[in-house]
């Protein structure tokens, strides 16, 4: 299996998990049951959704239409820029 998402919250991570499935590739969260264990773990990039390693690129192009490829390992975009007109500095 391969990651096709990083997800920054539980919703996020059933958004892409959906979006897989309804163009009919498997998908799996992994990393939801360790949301509620913060002593040890790191607060971040916990969620993870993974597809079959011959789902990929079908897995990258659903996602890039529904508008979640931000967050595809490997894009090495920020998610926040202040470039965007709906951000402000506070």
């Amino acid at each position: 299996m391969q990651v096709a998402y990083r997800a920054h919250n539980l919703i996020d991570a059933h958004l892409a998990r959906h979006v897989l499935e309804d163009v009919g590739i498997p998908a799996f969260v992994f990393g939801e049951n360790l949301l509620g264990g913060a002593g040890e773990l790191p607060l971040f990039g916990v969620l993870r959704v993974c597809v079959p390693d011959s789902s990929m690129p079908e897995a990258s192009a659903a996602l890039q239409a529904a508008g979640l490829g931000d967050d595809l390992p490997g894009t090495g975009s920020d998610p926040i820029s202040l470039d965007d007109p709906g951000l402000l500095p506070a």
